[in-house]
């Protein structure tokens, strides 16, 4: 509803009775009410319990709180999505807020409207059913079966699954929306001043007594050793809008911990999945397969922060240590320092000068150049990277570099972020683009020869945005070499490996991403693509069937696992699939799938058909994709000529040449043997 959603107050033991489970919230703006009302009442007649305001408002109560009450209650959120509601801020908080709870999404489109990049990013992974000229009792009954189908209970057999933003057997239109730095990250609503002080003052004193949980008995809790998790610390500023640099300091803080070689991190899309929840102690540490925990809180004034954090035994709920810091935002990178090494006594690890010194690599003791950067690290975490947002970003990252030209992990970070852009740009500003990030990433390691984030930039500048396989190869080395604990880096090498055709190293560095970061659904589309270029089929679903559990209904998923039924041979399965209109899938990745499919079926009308209208949609950028469909078809000549235009566009699915499955009946074509050469894989 078009109302303004804040952060409720805790729950108290005067709270209003329980109510009956919501199935679904109705989100609209003001303009569309009598659309909203008939399709509320359409699917109440199919049996669905709905939540619609201001009908469901409980008399008396706050209005917002009842709003945010039963987002938090219902199962499934149905977006009336029109022109109104993209320019409704009160419907985009509550499409934010339904995705910090991860519940799943399902727009009823009813026009053409041009999407805000909120609502773009929000709903890139969400199950769109158009109203078109069926009419809304017809809309509405299609909206009720695809709810249906998020409240059935899970399979046994593995549910739809794929690859997140970027994943790389995907179409344009997930290309467009990739996000190197991660993407999928589930953003909360920014906390008032009053929840923050209450979610940390009942963590910090649960944190002082041993967790005695009355839970059914669960299987052993054995973290590896020295393993850690730094939560988001809570903003306690009084202004929602300082939310970025309490999130900052917790993701430097991780940054800085994850260098060293002694101690397991997890990562932080993981870590920060229990921003604004209170679950206890034992529940976090098992999620993310940790023994200690760091959090703590940040309140800043001017250019005066205090920092209080904590650190604790994940097994036994005990505190371990603790310790306040008041000081100057000149001196975060001091309390970065002695933080970390606190924990590092604590936990018994090993101290060194030089390790100390890694602890403040490539870091800045300009005030100004580190709030700049934390803006901009919070908008990259935040959005799909061909955006708006993402140029912001890269401003805000320039003025960093403006402020301190020697603030090498602000050059790492606008080299991934202007990578991003290469990998989503149309083929006339690639090249621009490329020598940018090239050059980013090149001062970024001058500066800081041992940050190891910046020679994964490097890496991957030098692999996929210049074709440069050879060059890429040291950088990688030495990135996983300095920075064994990052995922990012690992999933990133897992991609090259697998690019190459090194099945076990690439498998390998992704199930470790994986481990570090368990709770990101991105970690383990990566792994479910790398076990797909591997042709371990079953495996692979598996792994997107685990991504779909962290981020159900998402076309990207949907699609490659299309894919991978395909590859597998259970082509009636993947057609079953990609002709639902109940499977979330963009019209490309189903145009494409079912080209594929009816082929295989002895049905080659129907196929071209799906060809044609998947070209008429994507035109030459999918070059690549229809190269792969002919091959597949057995038409050489025409899969040959399109490879080859994916090669002058320098298509970004063209580094899938020796290990994409569709490709496999051109492997003995000189033709195909010639553009392999030109590549310049490495052995």
């Amino acid at each position: 509803m078009d109302a303004p959603v804040p952060e409720p107050p805790a729950a108290t033991a005067t709270d209003t009775p329980a109510r009956p489970p919501v199935d679904v919230f109705v989100s609209y703006a003001s303009q569309d009410a009598a659309l909203a009302d008939a399709v509320v009442a359409s699917l109440e007649r199919q049996g669905l319990r709905c939540w619609i305001a201001p009908r469901d408002v409980v008399p008396g109560s706050l209005y917002a709180d009842g709003i945010v009450r039963a987002i938090n209650e219902s199962r499934v959120l149905v977006l009336v999505l029109s022109a109104h509601a993209v320019e409704s801020a009160h419907v985009g908080k509550e499409i934010e807020r339904a995705s910090s709870k991860r519940r799943p999404i399902i727009a009823l489109r009813t026009d053409a409207a041009p999407l805000s990049h909120a609502f773009e990013y929000f709903l890139s992974e969400s199950q769109w059913i158009d109203l078109g000229a069926s009419g809304v009792a017809a809309a509405a009954e299609a909206l009720g079966a695809a709810i249906k189908r998020h409240l059935a209970p899970a399979p046994e057999a593995p549910a739809r699954a794929g690859q997140g933003p970027g994943a790389r057997r995907g179409p344009p239109a997930r290309r467009r929306h990739r996000a190197l730095a991660v993407a999928l990250v589930v953003v909360s609503l920014a906390l008032a001043w009053l929840v923050a002080e209450k979610l940390w003052r009942a963590r910090h004193a649960a944190a002082e007594r041993p967790v005695t949980a009355a839970a059914p008995a669960a299987p052993a809790f054995a973290p590896p050793a020295r393993s850690i998790a730094v939560l988001p610390f809570v903003n306690m500023s009084g202004d929602p809008a300082q939310d970025y640099f309490s999130d900052g300091i917790s993701e430097e803080l991780l940054s800085a911990l994850s260098r060293r070689t002694d101690l397991q991190v997890a990562a932080r899309t993981s870590s920060f999945t229990f921003k604004g929840q209170t679950a206890d102690v034992a529940t976090i540490g098992r999620k993310l397969n940790v023994g200690a925990l760091l959090e703590g809180s940040v309140r800043r004034a001017g250019s005066t922060v205090r920092i209080t954090v904590q650190l604790i035994n994940a097994e036994t709920g005990f505190q371990m240590w603790s310790q306040s810091y008041d000081r100057e935002v000149a001196d975060i990178l001091k309390v970065q320092t002695d933080v970390a090494t606190a924990v590092a006594r604590q936990l018994k690890l090993t101290l060194t000068d030089e390790v100390s010194a890694q602890l403040e690599l490539g870091g800045t003791r300009n005030e100004e150049a580190y709030d700049a950067y934390l803006r901009a690290e919070q908008l990259l975490t935040r959005v799909g990277v061909h955006s708006n947002d993402t140029r912001r970003a890269l401003a805000d990252l320039d003025r960093a570099i403006a402020l301190d030209p020697g603030y090498a992990r602000a050059h790492s970070q606008r080299a991934w972020a202007l990578h991003g852009l290469v990998l989503g740009a149309e083929p006339r500003d690639r090249a621009a683009l490329r020598a940018q990030a090239l050059a980013a990433a090149e001062r970024a390691v001058a500066l800081a020869p041992q940050l190891g984030e910046a020679h994964a930039a490097l890496a991957s500048v030098r692999a996929y945005a210049l074709f440069d396989w050879t060059g890429a190869a040291p950088e990688f080395e030495r990135a996983l070499a300095l920075a064994p604990g990052s995922a990012q880096v690992e999933t990133e090498f897992a991609f090259y490996a697998a690019d190459l055709g090194h099945r076990d190293a690439s498998i390998g560095a992704a199930r470790r991403a994986v481990s570090l970061d368990p709770q990101n659904p991105w970690a383990h589309a990566v792994l479910g693509s790398v076990l797909l270029y591997a042709r371990r089929y079953d495996e692979a679903l598996q792994a997107y069937h685990d991504t779909d559990v962290l981020q159900p209904g998402s076309p990207g998923l949907a699609a490659a696992r299309a894919q991978t039924l395909l590859a597998a041979g259970r082509v009636e399965q993947a057609r079953l699939e990609c002709e639902s209109p109940a499977t979330a899938l963009h019209a490309d990745d189903r145009h494409h799938c079912l080209a594929l499919a009816y082929h295989a079926l002895g049905r080659p009308a129907d196929a071209a058909a799906e060809l044609a209208k998947f070209q008429a949609l994507d035109g030459d950028a999918a070059a690549y994709d229809y190269a792969a469909t002919y091959a597949q078809w057995g038409r050489v000549a025409e899969s040959l000529q399109w490879l080859s235009k994916a090669e002058r566009l320098r298509d970004p699915l063209f580094w899938l040449l020796k290990v994409d499955w569709h490709l496999d009946p051109l492997r003995d074509q000189p033709q195909f043997q010639e553009l392999v050469e030109r590549m310049h894989f490495p052995p």
